[in-house]
Order: C-alpha cells, then sequence, then structure tokens
C-alpha cells in the first residue's frame, strides 16, 4: 500500500479512504490551471471546464443532470444547507422534521427546526428503520408538511436502509426525503432513482477523493433553497457564492468516476473479504457480536464487539499491531464515545462499549485481511494475559 508505510495495515474506509491514483492526477492538473473559473478569459474558461466536468462526472454517478448537482465543502455542509424550514416549494415550506435514529451527527446537529418541530423515529433491532414507526409518525402529524432525513447505509454498522420504501410513505403525504449518501456512495447502487429521495448529500473522501469537498444534489426539481447559504457573487446556483475550490472539486469529480465504474465489480470481493474478517472474529471469540449481521450491509463493513473488552483498549492493542480501524464514527475529538446507533438499536451498554469497526476499500488486499488476524489474535492473546477473563 504506497500510499502509507508498508507495515501499516489500513482498515477503516468508512471514516476516510485513501486517495486514487486518478484523483491525485485530476487535482494536479487543476493546480495547475491558473484561471478564476468565473473569469471570461481563456484560462477562466479552462478552469469553469473542469469544474463542469466535475458536475457531469458526480451527476453520473448518482443518475441525475448536471444542473442538479451544488458543490460543498462536504457531506455535512450539504445537510446542514438542506435540512431547514427554507426548503421551498410550489406546497409551501416544511413544517416538521423526522430523523432517522441512526443518522449522523451532522444531521442532529446541523438542522435548522426547532426542537418542538422534530421528531425521532426509531429502527428495528437489526439497525434498519422502522418504516411501522415511520407511517405512526407520519400519522402524529397529518397535515403538516414532513421534511424525512435517512441514510442511504449507516455509517457504523453499515446497514443499508430502505429509502425507497420510506419515501414512498413520505411522499404519500407530501412530504420531502433528504437522504444522506456519504456511506454508500462507491459501495452500492447509488443511483437517485433508486433512493426516491429529493436530495442526497455526498462526500468525496468515502470513496478515493479528497477530504473538503462534496456534494448537495437536487434530483427532484420540484425544490429548491429559500436562501444561499453563502452569499457573494452567486457561485452554485447563489447557493455557495465564493471563488470555487477548484482542486478539490475536480478530485471529487474523478473520485465520483472512478467510484461509477468501480463499486460493481469489487463488491463481491469486498464482501468475501467481510465475511473472512467476520469468520476470523468469531473463530477466536464465539461470543463476539456482529451488529447487522442479518439485515443487508454495505459489502465493506464489519461492526462487532469482544464482550468485556472496552474498545478503545482493543483499538490500541489493534493498533500498535500495526492495524488502522474504528471505534465507529470519526469526530473531531479523537475520543471512543458510547454509539448512539447501538443505544437506538437496543444493544446493552456493556456491549455497545466494546463496539469496533472494520471498514475496507479500494487499497484492500488479501494480505490484509492476513494481517489482521495476526494483530487480532496477538492482541486478544496480549489482553488475556493481563486480565485472563478477557474473550476467553
Amino acid at each position: 500500500m504506497g500510499f502509507l508505510h508498508s507495515s501499516r495495515i489500513y482498515l477503516d474506509h468508512n471514516a476516510t479512504s485513501p486517495v486514487h491514483p486518478s484523483v491525485r492526477a485530476a487535482m494536479t492538473r487543476a493546480l495547475d490551471c491558473i484561471g478564476n473559473p468565473s473569469s471570461v478569459h481563456a484560462e477562466g474558461r479552462a478552469a469553469r471546464a473542469l469544474i463542469e466536468q466535475a458536475r457531469r462526472d458526480v451527476a453520473a454517478l448518482v443518475d441525475c443532470a448536471a444542473e442538479d448537482v451544488v458543490f460543498t465543502s462536504g457531506g455535512t455542509e450539504a445537510l446542514n444547507m438542506i435540512l431547514g424550514p427554507d426548503v421551498f416549494s410550489a406546497e409551501g415550506s416544511v413544517e416538521i422534521l423526522l430523523i432517522a435514529a441512526g443518522e449522523h451527527a451532522a444531521v442532529f446537529e446541523g438542522h435548522r427546526f426547532p426542537a418542538a418541530q422534530t421528531g425521532i423515529v426509531a429502527p428495528d433491532a437489526g439497525g434498519r428503520l422502522d418504516l411501522a414507526a415511520l407511517a405512526e409518525a407520519l400519522d402524529r402529524h397529518a397535515g403538516r408538511r414532513i421534511m424525512l432525513a435517512v441514510q442511504a447505509a449507516n455509517n457504523e454498522t453499515g446497514v443499508i436502509q430502505p429509502v425507497a420504501e420510506a419515501a414512498a410513505l413520505v411522499h404519500a403525504r407530501g412530504g420531502i426525503v433528504v437522504c444522506d449518501a456519504v456511506q454508500a456512495a462507491g459501495k452500492i447502487d447509488c443511483r437517485a432513482s433508486g433512493f426516491a429521495a429529493d436530495a442526497l448529500a455526498i462526500s468525496a473522501h468515502k470513496f478515493g477523493g479528497p477530504k473538503g469537498v462534496g456534494a448537495l444534489i437536487f434530483p427532484s426539481r420540484k425544490y429548491h433553497l429559500r436562501h444561499g447559504v453563502v452569499r457573494g457573487g452567486g457561485q452554485e446556483r447563489g447557493l455557495r457564492s465564493g471563488t470555487e475550490n477548484l482542486p478539490g472539486i475536480a478530485g471529487l469529480g474523478a473520485a465520483a468516476k472512478f467510484a461509477a465504474g468501480h463499486w460493481r465489480g469489487a463488491a463481491d470481493q469486498l464482501t468475501a473479504w467481510r465475511d473472512a474478517i467476520e469468520k476470523i472474529i468469531l473463530a477466536r471469540v464465539p461470543d463476539a457480536v456482529i451488529f447487522g449481521r442479518e439485515a443487508g450491509r454495505l459489502p465493506n463493513t464489519v461492526y462487532f464487539a469482544v464482550p468485556g473488552v472496552e474498545a478503545q483498549i482493543l483499538l490500541m492493542n489493534l493498533d500498535l499491531g500495526g492495524v488502522a480501524l474504528s471505534s465507529g464514527s470519526a469526530c473531531s475529538s479523537g475520543k471512543v464515545k458510547p454509539s448512539h446507533v447501538l443505544q437506538a438499536m437496543g444493544v446493552a451498554p456493556e456491549i455497545a462499549k466494546s463496539a469496533l469497526r472494520v471498514s475496507l476499500g479500494w487499497t484492500t488486499r488479501d494480505e490484509d485481511i492476513a494481517g489482521f488476524e495476526t494483530a487480532f489474535t496477538k492482541a486478544l492473546q496480549t489482553m488475556r494475559r493481563k486480565v485472563p477473563r478477557v474473550a476467553a
């Protein structure tokens, strides 16, 4: 793995997937493009051409029109932009926000609805949005415009959510569906028509692109934002003014092009590696818990717990053994926090505090699986010597 020292094994693609060589090349070309994309001279037109090509490549990934794509700094900004009462349509503004309980912090912390106008929809025990609970929530708010925020796939468990089924329920009542497709893009089919959502958010660094760039996509022409979130020169349809991040956008476009041609062929291999990881874990810890195992999941994600072992301790031992993985959703503090996703699924706190996530990606190789097996076995042996009852 040339992007890191060869002694390291990187199994944390859901946090950030390493930059693909085609992306690096596209960004280098963009850095050499000196013009401002808003300038009318040849240099400016060349810069604008790179942006519009990237827009087309992102649109192709989700099968929508290029003009539906608005570039942002990432998934968090995209969700912050769209999750507010000021989404406008001919039918009027939104009155109620319903949030699937396993959503990312960008939804819970980033929306702009008053607390009295929000509600949480629980998942089932497998981590999928409970459609019956959603129907009940919609009935409670009958007669009011509703927005549902739901992930395409959960970033911790990898469980794929019933977005299209949820959208059918919401649309039947005249509501709007916002889909956080950040973890799904580049891993499963993310055509907008399959989700039937009115807005999608994606982030480049989850599928081989650079950090700090993403997109908000409006496949439904019925809706738009009443006000821009960054005001100035009117770039990005007036929603996000300011000179565009040309290298980042070019990188996003290249990553989207790579992902569109890569995900389907990679799915079977990723699934095989995922299943091999699970067999390794269960062979050494027969009472280990694999979260969401009975549900449809992303092909690259294993979220597991070793009972009696705190996640941070096992994480540190694996890191010392040369393996990088995660305790769940990455946050700015770097601290291991209890998972609200597992809490919503009804997982006991003593199990939830042991949860670790393996997430595979385009850099993964057979030797990485073997390396995980060696490091995991050694980590358990080390902890058993210190605390003999651990994972016995």
